[in-house]
């Protein structure tokens, strides 16, 4: 004898994210030999320098940013200080 209609599963709704924003990437482990170690110093000074002049790039073809230095205040601050002396 049936005693009555099967229940729904609670967790059949679209699902949502829970956490908003980005997801934790994978983590990396440290190099342990010395060569290993020199390499990655190199790779993120380099690093480092390419985003520089890439922003300072930026900076100059937009002009009117702030934020970034490179810009059209900081070519007239220059050459205001040149010419001056």
């Amino acid at each position: 004898m049936v005693q009555g209609s099967l229940k729904k599963k609670a967790g059949t709704g679209p699902k949502r994210p829970r956490a908003l924003g980005p997801k934790p990437g994978p983590r990396q482990i440290a190099p342990k030999k010395q060569s290993l170690i020199k390499q990655q110093k190199m790779t993120k000074k380099l690093t480092a320098g390419l985003v520089s002049k890439t922003e300072r790039n930026l900076a100059q073809k937009a002009g009117h940013l702030e934020l970034l230095a490179g810009g059209k205040k900081d070519k007239k601050k220059e050459n205001g200080n040149k010419g001056g002396k």
